[in-house]
């Protein structure tokens, strides 16, 4: 059995495209998926992903590209080695993050901000040189 570990739990309309996105664009890797989740993890946090109930999920409209959902109280945050790279990667898997002239500075990290193929909003942060 795996240590326990900081995490979060991801409703989605869409299970195996917000599953290819955060394997793909993020780098977690995948413990586990089996109809109505998956799991995916890194080192020191993992990522459950649920399937929204059809009920639910057939209500959920989501735009092309996915309008940002920034009506939440949360924002997922990761480390990346290239901000440049996972935008690129992100537009293959549905989601896109801000341009270059968006991104910022905060504790010696590189931010951008964008969203995944539902619109949650997720940060990325790349070691500053």
């Amino acid at each position: 059995m795996s240590p326990l570990k900081p995490g979060a739990v991801l409703y989605a309309k869409n299970l195996v495209d917000v599953h290819g996105f955060y394997q793909n664009v993020i780098g977690l890797e995948p413990v586990t998926a089996e109809g109505d989740h998956a799991v995916l993890e890194s080192p020191f946090f993992q990522l459950v992903i649920l399937q929204a109930p059809e009920t639910i999920a057939s209500t959920i409209r989501i735009d092309s590209p996915p309008a940002p959902r920034s009506q939440t109280p949360i924002k997922l945050v990761f480390p990346v080695e290239s901000i440049a790279k996972a935008r690129t990667v992100a537009t293959a898997w549905g989601g896109r993050f801000n341009s270059p002239d968006r991104e910022w500075t905060f504790h010696d990290c590189r931010i951008c901000d964008g969203t995944d193929p539902e619109g949650n909003v997720v940060q990325l942060r790349q070691q500053a040189y």
